[in-house]
């Protein structure tokens, strides 16, 4: 029974890794760019959703950079 434990053990842990590491959100954002305007921001990301680059997107300010980040 020891055996079949010791063998058995780590390949389940490598089955179950192995699945882990190729999920990922099904709708996931990315960033698309980084923008000194929130302007700009918006138009590019109007003009991508238009184009149906995206759907949905989102411009959020960061501090500490200074600028406007797009994400979709």
């Amino acid at each position: 029974m020891r055996k079949i434990r010791a063998v058995l053990v780590p390949a389940v842990l490598a089955i179950g890794m192995a699945l882990s590491l190729g999920a990922t959100p099904a709708h996931a954002e990315t960033l698309n760019g980084i923008y000194k305007e929130q302007s700009e921001c918006q138009r590019v990301g109007t003009y991508g959703d238009e184009q149906g680059w995206w759907n949905g997107w989102r411009c959020e300010w960061k501090t500490q950079y200074h600028y406007y980040f797009l994400y979709a």
